[in-house]
């Protein structure tokens, strides 16, 4: 059985990951994935705590589902994040013809 820590570990390596992603990138696809990649790793750690509070036994305490519960709904709002703001991406493409978050710093067309 794998440790929890290293789950938490390997949570707060890609949670690093994705907050370099966001200040040093200037393409708005990138600093898009970026905010994906610190999404995911806080539904890593949360996964990882609700099985930490798992009994040995295998039955689901509330704990345990409480962790999953809040996994579903931070996936059901990244899905929505995706579908607006790739459409604001496209959308942005469409008038500036770049993506570059230097360029678009009005947002007047």
């Amino acid at each position: 059985m794998v440790p929890t820590s290293y789950y938490i570990i390997l949570s707060v390596v890609l949670f690093t990951i994705g907050v370099a992603g966001v200040l040093v990138r200037r393409n708005a696809i990138i600093i898009f994935m970026s905010v994906e990649l610190m999404l995911n790793s806080a539904n890593l750690a949360f996964v990882a705590f609700a099985r930490s509070f798992q009994p040995a036994s295998g039955a689901i305490n509330s704990a345990a589902m409480a962790g999953q519960t809040f996994v579903f709904f931070v996936m059901a709002v990244a899905a929505a994040e995706v579908a607006v703001g790739l459409a604001l991406i496209v959308a942005i493409f469409r008038t500036k013809h770049s993506i570059d978050v230097d360029e678009v710093h009005q947002l007047k067309g």
